[in-house]
């Protein structure tokens, strides 16, 4: 409603005390959403809080409070002013304006709240809590204000075609002052004046007055701008809504009508694809359409004086769609109708389609209703089976039926996730894997067929949701996280790697195409994202599959986008600093594709390098002692002459000052005495020591000098596999003339995984391998823990992290 323009209520400030008359302030009385109306005409939601009414000495004046439930911190502070038009709606909403463009709602829990605040507005103002709205008497300047209040109402001009000039004039004078507005509301109502214009509209039509009709044209469009509930209510009634729309079809600024009483009437159809019995929703659903055709495309695009004038037509359609929504909910043998033929195989796919665009539409018309009546809404489609309805939907051929789901599915998940994880997982216990909804959701990411996969971009987002740890519940019965991650990587994850599985089973992806690179970095996106939020279940999944050296084969796609995408993929595993992670990289050598890219991209200042150096500027400022120790013994010679970053040159030393450390024999010795008594080699035991093996120091030695003391020299292949003289053998590698180089480690008398590394004529490329052998854990001449200087017996103080090899 229109009012003097003043200061906006300050969010989140101080007052004076004021307790919750009536109750205290968790009463669910004074339970009230915080709404303001937005830019594109939208109530957007400011949060959850409890409303009270007291004196604010700040403000001079009686005020509203709203503190947020969540904190105490104050959500709402509005002076009640004694001029400003407050207005009640369906018991539970209490609406009005402040300032030029700053609407607001108040919408209580239970009607007995909001009763009470509005007996305290209407005790400040003096009226009487009978009526629905405040009258709006704003202040002007004082001479005005004194004289409009001392003379008597507005008097309209008869109603004559003759005086239409008149009245247009009249109307548009009153509408820049508020006093005067409210006046010629005050009469249009008491006079009946909207019929009596329409009736001389007809006359106008017949006598093709066009004139006359210009006139009308300018009469209500100002009508509008009155932002009056009461005249919208003449207005859009059955026997007036047509007639309003002719008007407003002789725009004076164009030179021919506009022809949408036609368009309404003829071109417009209205499908009940399940029949409606209740004649009053019928006609609330008619109403809205018009209504809502009115405001998008008959009313010119207001201007920014004029917005704020049409508050009260968009509140006017948002509360009727809350209006329709409840009535369909209320109408049980409607939905079980909807329901029963959605799921019906005898449908036909024309009826299934219109069935799912209702329901898309109906789910969108939910936006509106309240925190309470939405929660309620949701519960009825569930207990109907929605779900169930939308995995039928989904595994059909139609693509406009499914795209239609998938919207639903959308509104259902960003609703309750916690409600469609529940159901996924109880469906796995009955169905098999290849028809669970959520790998229907994840195939129809995958075979989308958008150029710009924009289906596809939707469907990751609401996976992401669905897999957000942040949004489960835990009970002390169960924890949801638990129960569905375990689900989800059991039955899902092999779904929704299987894309990026396919394409990098080679040295470089197999498809490099835009669509296929694009689909590949959502994959990769959703996959960093549970690297983040997921711990062992990732972990596991990605150890056990060797899904990080897959993903890296992408660093060798021609799209940049994509290898970032597995560049930030690893970069997110490292950030976790987690030593399983650690040895899993140097165990399978994965640092080397990226040192290939990085050379590969030579001297080009680019996001590709910065992102790179990045990676390594992170292990050597958080000094990751086992990751700086692999990258200095096998890339130093390839990276040592970049210089134009001082990276490089600080993980070596980072590296050397590990290895002076670790030269002290005073430091750790006790550590190393008491890892020797280690022997036993029994299951319980087994990971221990695997974890030992990574974690044991390396001999510094020269390249080819016997490792083993020479007491303990092995002298066959069944002594280097007794796991107390477990030994690897160091060799010297031999560049060739196309510089490559070659990684050849023996393990337990095996040949372990080559690696290869090729770069073109010019680039670094001396990338040698300085794999020392070291004793077991546990074994005589055992070196101590990573850090600590060999104990007793062992060959050489200078010792370095070994990089473990995997072998297939």
């Amino acid at each position: 409603a229109p009012e003097q323009p003043s200061a906006p209520p300050a969010i989140a400030s101080q007052s004076g005390g004021c307790g919750v008359a009536g109750g205290r302030m968790t009463d669910t009385r004074r339970r009230v959403k915080v709404y303001t109306l937005n830019e594109d005409r939208q109530w957007d939601d400011r949060g959850t809080g409890h409303v009270s009414s007291c004196y604010v000495e700040r403000l001079k004046g009686m005020s509203l409070l709203v503190r947020a439930e969540s904190d105490g911190s104050l959500l709402l502070e509005s002076k009640i002013n004694p001029n400003t038009a407050y207005q009640k709606q369906q018991d539970t909403l209490i609406v009005w304006s402040e300032a030029e463009n700053y609407d607001l709602a108040l919408s209580f829990q239970e009607k007995a709240g909001c009763d009470e605040i509005w007996e305290k507005i209407c005790q400040v103002q003096g009226k009487d809590p009978s009526v629905d709205i405040t009258q709006d008497l704003v202040d002007e300047s004082e001479e005005e204000r004194f004289d409009d209040m001392s003379s008597p109402g507005l008097e309209l001009p008869s109603c004559e075609l003759s005086r239409l000039e008149e009245i247009a004039e009249l109307v548009a004078s009153s509408l820049p002052s508020p006093l005067r507005r409210e006046k010629l509301a005050l009469a249009l109502e008491n006079e009946g004046y909207i019929k009596k214009l329409l009736e001389i509209f007809h006359v106008c039509e017949d006598l093709e007055n066009i004139e006359g009709l210009h006139h009308l044209y300018e009469i209500i469009k100002g009508i509008f701008l009155l932002n009056r509930t009461a005249l919208f209510e003449v207005m859009f009634s059955e026997e007036c809504i047509m007639d309003v729309i002719g008007c407003l079809e002789y725009d004076p600024s164009l030179s021919q009508s506009r022809k949408h009483r036609e368009f309404l009437t003829k071109t417009a159809k209205f499908k009940e694809v399940i029949p409606i019995s209740d004649p009053e929703l019928k006609q609330k659903i008619h109403q809205t359409y018009r209504v809502q055709y009115i405001q998008d495309m008959v009313l010119p695009t207001p201007s920014v004086f004029e917005e704020n004038m049409l508050s009260t037509l968009h509140s006017f359609i948002f509360f009727n769609k809350v209006e329709i929504v409840g009535m369909l909910q209320e109408d049980e043998k409607f939905l079980t109708d909807l329901f029963a033929q959605l799921t019906d195989e005898a449908t036909d796919e024309e009826k299934r389609q219109e069935l799912v665009n209702f329901l898309k539409e109906f789910c969108a018309f939910s936006q509106t209703l309240q925190p309470q009546n939405r929660d309620a809404f949701f519960k009825t489609l569930s207990n109907m089976g929605i779900l169930p309805a939308l995995e039928v939907i989904l595994g059909m051929d139609d693509a406009q039926v499914r795209s239609a789901a998938t919207d639903i599915f959308s509104y259902l998940v960003e609703y309750n996730p916690s409600m469609v994880r529940e159901f996924v997982m109880q469906e796995a216990q009955q169905n098999d894997d290849d028809i669970l909804l959520i790998n229907l959701i994840i195939e129809h990411m995958i075979c989308d067929t958008d150029p710009e996969l924009g289906g596809a971009v939707l469907l990751m987002g609401l996976l992401r949701t669905l897999v957000d740890p942040e949004n489960m519940l835990a009970t002390a019965n169960k924890t949801e996280k638990t129960e569905f991650l375990g689900f989800f990587y059991k039955h899902c994850m092999h779904v929704l790697t299987a894309p990026l599985l396919a394409n990098t089973t080679e040295d470089k992806p197999s498809k490099d195409d835009f669509q296929t690179a694009q689909l590949l970095a959502l994959i990769l996106e959703l996959l960093t994202f549970c690297v983040e939020h997921h711990t062992y279940h990732i972990k596991n999944y990605i150890i056990n599959k060797d899904i990080l050296r897959r993903v890296l084969v992408l660093m060798a796609s021609k799209h940049a986008f994509l290898a970032l995408c597995a560049l930030r993929f690893k970069r997110k595993i490292i950030g976790l600093k987690d030593e399983f992670y650690n040895r899993y990289i140097m165990k399978s050598f994965l640092f080397e594709p990226v040192v290939k890219a990085f050379l590969n991209n030579g001297s080009r200042y680019n996001l590709m390098n910065s992102a790179i150096i990045e990676m390594f500027e992170f292990c050597r400022v958080e000094d990751i002692k086992s990751l700086t120790a692999h990258v200095i013994e096998n890339y130093w010679k390839a990276l040592e002459d970049v210089d134009y970053v001082q990276t490089f040159k600080g993980l070596k030393l980072r590296f050397e000052q590990q290895r002076e450390r670790q030269d002290n024999p005073k430091l750790d010795s006790m550590r190393s005495i008491l890892r020797n008594h280690r022997y036993r080699r029994d299951a319980r035991t087994l990971e221990d020591e695997e974890e030992m093996w990574f974690n044991t120091d390396e001999d510094d030695m020269e390249d080819g000098e016997a490792v083993v003391p020479p007491s303990d020299k092995p002298k066959n292949d069944e002594d280097i596999m007794d796991p107390i003289s477990k030994f690897m053998e160091r060799k010297k590698l031999k560049e060739s003339e196309e510089k490559e180089v070659l990684l050849k480690t023996n393990l337990s008398g095996r040949q372990s995984p080559s690696f290869k590394l090729s770069f073109s004529s010019g680039t670094k490329s001396n990338l040698t391998s300085q794999s020392s052998a070291s004793n077991l854990p546990g074994s005589p001449g055992s070196p101590g823990s990573p850090g600590s200087p060999g104990s007793p017996g062992s060959v050489s103080k200078s010792t370095s992290q070994m990089a473990a090899i995997t072998t297939k």
